[in-house]
């Protein structure tokens, strides 16, 4: 038995010389740290679940292609499919930021892509951006061009030129600020220039480009401040604004239809299809959706209903129709939609989640669209009547600040305030 055992004792040894001999090394050197079998070296990791999706708040599709969609996920980066939504990839986790705000596909040039960090709807879990990313391969890969401290909640792209970009910085939620406002980038973001900034206090909250007109942009400006328990939105440094010489001087847009006093935050959308058409979604004690038929010279409220009000400061977004500027979409608690320029809205049924953020439709073909919600994201191929939701486990993990107040002080700060109606400079209603 000893010799038998002797023997195969001596056969590992000379197996082992001669494994070493083969990898370059004299017999006995001791194997490194990376050389050594690792106990479970051959499992991969697989997702098992829960096949779940959190805060959406931006999408995009890309015109023309049927099969291929972006989302920009409150924590969870940048997701993108390549077969109709049937299946996702993450293409952003290798970034510093999984909390993304905004995301802007080129459409002079497709694979051009700019992100920005930092969710704008500003709860009291909202974690901080890092700045903005821009991709030149479709998300392959990314770099960082500008660095920054903050929340982007939109990035528009000049649709004639890739290297024009400008971002609604809104900042810090959290106290003041000076990184705040719009920027513009010409260079395809080497350098970033602040066109327009009015304080510390004051962040942007949208910027829309005229598609026909490029050199001609809308932008919303929002004083707002989130404490863990409650929030302020509104104040006097909120405003629309307007430029006609690509973003180098701006004139706010006063009266002339517009609500008085001061305002909250602002949406503003141009129509694809008729520059003089631009709609405005104003938070205000006279506020709703203001429409415009003259390119922004002249407004009338075309909806004080509610349904557009109720949660100013999470939602006040909208997508003009590309081809039909009668038609505008409204992600809000549910989807809404007008089909005569704001006279009647409708809620849109068959959507799987509520708390809408984002909603995007192709200019090739508008009945396909892509919408961003609390629950992931729904797509549907034949302009709303049906949607599909892909799933995708991406659930998100919750982020609390450390000094903010306990779950239940928060609900019953939160159950106080929606019972004040809105008024600029105090507590906005339903502050979680």
């Amino acid at each position: 038995m000893f010799a038998r055992a002797s023997a195969f004792a001596l056969s590992l040894l000379v197996a082992a010389s001669v494994f070493a001999a083969s990898e370059g090394k004299p017999a006995g050197t001791p194997l490194a740290p990376d050389d050594k079998p690792k106990p479970y070296g051959a499992l991969k990791y697989r997702t098992i679940g829960p096949a779940v999706g959190g805060r959406v708040d931006r999408v995009s599709g890309v015109p023309g292609d049927p099969l291929t969609f972006y989302l920009a996920a409150a924590q969870g980066g940048i997701w993108k499919t390549e077969n109709g939504g049937k299946d996702w990839k993450p293409v952003f986790d290798d970034q510093p930021n999984g909390n993304t705000g905004s995301i802007a596909v080129a459409a002079s040039d497709h694979s051009v892509l700019y992100v920005g960090t930092g969710e704008a709807n500003i709860r009291g879990n909202v974690s901080f951006g890092t700045g903005i990313f821009k991709s030149v391969d479709a998300g392959k890969s990314w770099k960082q061009v500008w660095k920054a401290h903050g929340q982007i909640g939109t990035i528009a792209i000049d649709p004639r030129n890739a290297d024009v970009a400008y971002a609604a910085v809104f900042g810090s939620p959290f106290g003041a600020g000076k990184e705040r406002g719009v920027y513009r980038t010409t260079d395809g973001g080497r350098n970033w220039q602040r066109v327009l900034f009015k304080d510390e206090l004051t962040g942007a909250s949208d910027v829309a480009i005229d598609p026909n007109r490029p050199h001609v942009l809308f932008a919303g400006m929002w004083q707002a401040k989130r404490e863990p328990w409650t929030m302020t939105s509104g104040g006097p440094g909120s405003g629309l604004y307007r430029s006609d010489d690509g973003g180098d001087t701006w004139k706010q847009i006063t009266e002339h239809g517009l609500p008085l006093g001061e305002m909250g935050k602002i949406g503003v959308a141009v129509a694809r299809s008729d520059s003089s058409r631009v709609y405005a979604l104003i938070e205000a004690k006279d506020g709703g959706l203001f429409r415009s038929d003259d390119g922004g010279e002249n407004w009338e409220r075309a909806s004080a209903a509610r349904v557009l009000r109720q949660r100013a400061w999470y939602y006040s977004g909208m997508t003009v129709d590309p081809n039909d500027a009668d038609v505008v979409w409204f992600p809000q608690v549910n989807l809404v939609k007008t089909a005569d320029g704001g006279k009647t809205l409708v809620s849109i049924k068959g959507l799987h989640h509520g708390d809408n953020h984002d909603l995007w439709v192709d200019p090739t073909d508008t009945r396909r669209i892509m919408v961003g919600n609390d629950g992931g994201v729904d797509l549907s191929f034949d302009g709303g009547k049906s949607w599909f939701s892909p799933s995708m486990s991406r659930a998100r993990w919750t982020r609390r600040n450390r000094n903010c107040r306990s779950r239940a002080t928060s609900r019953r700060s939160a159950i106080r305030a929606s019972r004040r109606r809105f008024r600029p400079g105090r507590r906005s209603p339903s502050p979680s």
